[in-house]
């Protein structure tokens, strides 16, 4: 394990990017290390890239953004499409900008899809289907979430363990890729395996013990219900964001059926606390291989 104040500068074209599980202090070391090396914090992060959602996000707060400036943060609408390509693009541009202001960019986010297509490319597949997105969302909302999760692990197992079952934007992609082109996502990802060095990086993150994490999961997840998460997901729904990409996340699903009925009040923290278990055990897998410099908190 690394002291932060062992870590030497970065090279000229060298991208600091910190990742790690959920709940394990991400935006902390980022700071640190922007502070340190005189750097902004470009966001890798699928639900804090939206307008709206706050308080189940970890959004860096406003003290932290007058610290150390931020980017891809707060940057479109609940219903606007984003996807990889259009982060990777976006992540460019403002590490470009960064740079050019002789500053250092540090890359900091938990969606490792979008770190690692900015880190070594986009995976080559079919190009987006309207029609079949539509079939896939109706069929979705006829059966339910799991069942279309259900026909991606008879196709796609390798993706169906990947993607959570209320992940629909992911889920009908995967199907997409699969009836377009008769290959599943997963083989597709096989065989590009992420090899091009789009940008020469050096993964840094917290070392938390499994315990750890559950107890900042736990304590999170309470603090964040406590504050004003309930009411935010509530003032979303009534703004007509229920379809919004964002609202499958984890935690923002949860709250979304507890103001359904789905959830009584009782359970409603212990399901937030369990599907971010659950997340954080596919963030790990998706680290296991890479070569992260675990640093103390």
């Amino acid at each position: 394990m690394t002291a932060i104040g062992d870590i030497a500068p970065p090279e000229s074209d060298e991208l600091l990017t910190v990742v790690g599980p959920t709940a394990s202090g991400k935006t902390a070391l980022a700071m640190r290390l922007a502070e340190r090396f005189d750097g902004e914090i470009v966001g890798a992060d699928s639900v804090q890239i939206y307008r709206l959602f706050d308080a189940g996000s970890g959004k860096p707060t406003a003290e932290e953004r007058a610290r150390v400036p931020h980017h891809l943060v707060d940057l479109v609408d609940p219903l606007d499409p984003f996807d990889a390509a259009r982060f990777v693009n976006l992540a460019d541009q403002a590490i470009a900008e960064v740079r050019k202001r002789g500053r250092c960019p540090i890359l900091c986010g938990g969606t490792f899809l979008w770190v690692k297509a900015l880190l070594k490319g986009l995976v080559p597949s079919a190009p987006a289907d309207a029609a079949l997105r539509a079939r896939y969302a109706k069929l979705a909302e006829e059966n339910g979430r799991a069942a279309l999760h259900e026909q991606l692990r008879r196709v796609d197992p390798d993706s169906a363990a990947r993607l959570a079952p209320n992940d629909l934007v992911r889920v009908s992609r995967a199907l997409e890729v699969y009836e377009l082109t008769g290959k599943p996502q997963a083989a597709w990802h096989a065989e590009h395996q992420f090899q091009t060095v789009r940008h020469k990086a050096r993964l840094l993150g917290v070392e938390r013990s499994r315990e750890q994490i559950d107890e900042r999961i736990a304590l999170r997840s309470r603090q964040w219900l406590d504050d004003h998460w309930i009411d935010e997901v509530r003032d979303l729904l009534e703004r007509g964001y229920g379809e919004a990409r964002a609202m499958s996340s984890v935690g923002y699903q949860q709250v979304q059926d507890y103001l359904a009925g789905d959830l009584q009040a009782d359970q409603l923290h212990e399901a937030v606390v369990r599907a971010t278990r659950k997340l954080v055990r596919r963030q790990r897998t998706w680290l296991r291989d890479e070569p992260v410099c675990w640093v103390a908190p």
